[in-house]
């Protein structure tokens, strides 16, 4: 479960931390006090997109902590090399040049590889999900997460990949003959020219080599004649071996009477052997050093050569050569083009064979699961005030696609004697917000992330119905975390712990503050909530019955 959020620097936030408790925590306050930037906060630390506008006017960065208690030992954390505890550290800062530093247990990791650790914490449900009920392409989703389906329908996908490599390579062979004579011609012209370049993998980097040295000639031999001659000496001065060998003797005498200059007469002799082998390798440089404009002129030819078939097939005689295997083998697939095609015809029959057999599977482990889904929904509806309701999952055959040979869509009837229709066609904002809740909870039932969050989820809904959307956020809060932002005071009266966020002016800036409430404070902002701007006694006293029978329902 989330156990502490610390905000730094996000948006109108300047500074906040909020310890949450297990079982049902709520969020409340005035319109644009920040319960978004709240909800924000716990996206960015969950791995999801954080843009630097997010930073507070005036700050350089911003920070989320976030501190996870009773974390099971997940796979991720072996597969990214991030120590494991049940207590886990979550760090993200934000920089105003756009750069993102992520921190798991004080291991730095990829936006990406936080995303995937985030989805396995919290679930947070939206405003905007409830939208997601109007796209049939969310339903199949929706029912393959409550199947529990995932290993069928990713051995189907992999057989589905199979297939479709089998079809593109098939696809690609079935050129017509005019179009086929072209494409062979042109790789013949392509391989024949290659190929009478002789070519060698780092030939052009030889070449290279060579051509700045023959460029350079004349000045590598004055260069090495001067500094042969300084080694040498000449007609008029002694060279460096020369001296040296004479610094050798004279010190060998002289250590015959000091035997402390030993050592230093030990270093002049290295010295000396030294010079007179740098001597010899110079003279021997310059012996062998030979060159001719013949020879630079046909290696200029050569590189041009070169040049020419780097701006066609590669970037370097390596890479030309790797085009050249890749031609010959295209050349040979077309050749034998009509064999080939045999071969994967039978190939991609028996490959779609394979993938419709496990659609097939998921289809009926689909419909298993689509009336137990819908059972559930029903449940779950009638106790949000919607027994009236009819709900039914209905499916439609397709072609083998990626998710398999189903297209699911949600039906209801808001009303006895109504036929069913999309959802689309038939609810409205608060009946959209009450069915989502319901798969919400049916779905949480299977999976095994602790924290759920739902962000203005109850949009819509009032009266009777909110008040068994706030039963059915508790009864859920039994076994999960719950989180929720609300406008709606039947919900907030049912919470564990009521948290305000309210906007404030310090040193002439406006922040917005968040702290816990106390049982009296619960009530003055229940009152609020009630009565808006004006706050009487029978308000207050409505407040205060509605937390005493809040507290009556949780027992």
């Amino acid at each position: 479960m989330l156990r502490l959020l610390h905000i730094e620097n996000i948006a109108v936030i300047e500074q906040a931390d909020i310890l949450f408790e297990r079982g049902f925590n709520v969020m409340t306050g005035e319109t644009g006090a920040g319960k978004s930037i709240v909800i924000d906060a716990i996206s960015a630390i969950l791995g999801e997109r954080a843009y630097r506008d997010m930073i507070r006017t005036g700050a350089a960065r911003a920070a989320v902590r976030a501190i996870f208690d009773d974390v099971p030992e997940l796979a991720w954390f072996a597969e990214n090399s991030v120590p494991y505890d049940t207590e886990v550290v979550v760090q993200r800062e934000i920089y105003l040049d756009g750069k993102n530093l992520c921190r798991v247990n004080g291991v730095a990791v990829t936006v990406g590889i936080l995303r995937r650790l985030g989805l396995q914490l919290i679930n947070i449900h939206g405003q905007h999900d409830s939208a997601a009920l109007f796209d049939e392409n969310y339903h199949l989703t929706f029912l393959d997460s409550f199947a529990a389906d995932a290993p069928l329908l990713e051995q189907y996908r992999a057989q589905f990949s199979v297939m479709q490599s089998l079809q593109r390579e098939m696809s690609h062979l079935r050129m017509d003959e005019s179009e086929k004579l072209r494409r062979t011609e042109t790789l013949r012209y392509q391989i024949d020219e290659i190929e009478r370049a002789a070519l060698k993998p780092d030939e052009d980097t030889q070449l290279e080599a060579r051509r700045r040295l023959l460029q350079n000639a004349e000045k590598l031999s004055d260069g090495l004649r001067d500094a042969a001659a300084c080694l040498d000496g000449g007609d008029e001065a002694q060279g460096a071996a020369a001296l040296l060998t004479q610094a050798e003797r004279d010190l060998a005498h002289s250590a015959r009477f000091d035997e402390s200059l030993q050592p230093l007469h030990d270093t002049i002799a290295d010295l000396m052997y030294q010079a007179q082998d740098a001597a010899e390798q110079l003279r021997d440089r310059l012996y062998r050093l030979s060159y001719s404009a013949d020879e630079l002129e046909q290696l200029e030819e050569r590189l041009d050569l070169l040049h020419r078939l780097r701006r066609k097939y590669g970037a370097d005689c390596a890479a030309i050569l790797d085009y050249l295997a890749r031609a010959k083998a295209e050349l040979e697939e077309i050749e034998f083009s009509d064999e080939r095609l045999q071969q994967l015809e039978k190939q991609v029959a028996a490959a779609e064979e394979k993938a419709r057999e496990t659609a097939l599977r998921l289809r009926e482990c689909r419909k298993a699961a689509s009336e137990a889904l819908t059972a559930r929904v029903l449940d779950e509806l009638s106790q949000l005030d919607m027994k009236k309701v009819q709900f039914a999952c209905r499916f439609t055959e397709t072609d083998l696609t990626q998710d398999g040979m189903d297209a699911v869509s949600f039906y209801m009837s808001a009303n006895l004697g109504e036929a069913l229709k999309p959802l689309s066609k038939v609810a409205s904002g608060g009946e959209l917000a009450r069915i989502m809740l319901a798969l919400k909870n049916v779905l949480a039932e299977r999976d095994h992330v602790p924290t759920l969050i739902f962000d203005e989820v109850d949009t819509g809904v009032s009266g009777r119905a909110a008040q068994r959307v706030a039963e059915k956020l508790r009864a859920l809060s039994r076994t999960k975390q719950v989180l929720c932002v609300t406008h709606l005071p039947q919900i907030a009266a049912m919470a564990d712990a009521h948290y305000l966020i309210e906007k404030a002016v310090s040193n002439g800036a406006t922040v917005s503050k968040i702290r816990w409430l106390d049982t009296a404070e619960t009530v003055d902002e229940l009152s609020r909530m009630l009565g808006g701007v004006e706050i009487t006694d029978k308000v207050r006293e409505s407040a205060r019955e509605m937390k005493e029978l809040a507290a009556k329902k949780k027992k």
